[in-house]
């Protein structure tokens, strides 16, 4: 189980262990070009395989992405049928290159409403790279914060649990194996983390940026990665306490 940012100081680290993404402005990015919405979601998903590198060459154990929330079902169908069908070929042509460069992929979220060929498609390519021992990039998707913490919860209730510790919780929600993010990007301007990991993310540095997700490139990458190194990361304690290599100039 991962350690609780709530209950223990996190070491510190200059580079993120955990990285997790909002990969916004898709549909504005191909928009500016008088392009379908869909073509914006192509090129995202183009950013993502370098953006794997990229923290991956930098270090970082792990990579979060929100690619589709419980709210997305809300989407014009056309849209959403484009997306699943993007989904999909990622799993099954993606997965392969992946695998070949050591990653490792999680899905986490409620597949109950994904076609049988998706949740297939899932349940093959985790299995193919579940012994790699490089970054380990997790997909969420048709994923809500709140849900995570419900179905961790509704999961301790039918193991008959009568009082719930932060811990118990914990092991119960998704990514439990995994630390929690240091570092938060949301992409494309917004400034809200819009329903994802709201759990884990209780200690996560925020980096906010207005560059549309299909311009993040790898120097964008390292911007955030330069501003979470000069962070204090003081989990409730004063700056004084902080060992002298951690305090600001």
């Amino acid at each position: 189980m991962a350690i609780s940012s709530t209950q223990t100081v996190l070491d510190y680290t200059k580079i993120p262990r955990h990285v997790a993404v909002i990969m916004d402005g898709n549909g504005r990015w191909a928009k500016k070009r008088f392009l379908p919405r869909v073509m914006g979601h192509k090129k995202g998903l183009d950013v993502l395989e370098d953006m794997c590198r990229v923290c991956a060459e930098a270090g970082v154990g792990y990579l979060t992405v929100f690619a589709f929330s419980t709210e997305n079902w809300r989407r014009p169908a056309d849209e959403v049928s484009f997306l699943m069908g993007l989904f999909l070929t990622a799993l099954q042509k993606k997965v392969l290159q992946m695998h070949e460069n050591g990653l490792r992929l999680k899905v986490i979220g409620d597949r109950s409403r994904f076609s049988e060929e998706i949740r297939q498609s899932i349940v093959r390519a985790e299995a193919l790279t579940a012994n790699n021992t490089g970054l380990t990039l997790t997909i969420a998707a048709d994923y809500g914060g709140r849900w995570d913490i419900l179905q961790a919860a509704n999961a301790l209730l039918q193991e008959g649990k009568t009082e719930i510790s932060e811990s118990d919780l914990a092991e119960k929600l998704m990514l439990s194996e995994a630390p929690e993010p240091d570092l938060f990007i949301r992409t494309g301007g917004e400034t809200r983390i819009s329903n994802f990991m709201l759990w884990q993310m209780a200690y996560a540095e925020f980096y906010f940026t207005d560059v549309l997700w299909p311009d993040f490139d790898a120097d964008e990458m390292h911007r955030a990665f330069s501003s979470f190194a000069g962070r204090e990361r003081r989990f409730g304690r004063t700056s004084e306490q902080l060992p002298q290599e951690q305090q600001r100039p």
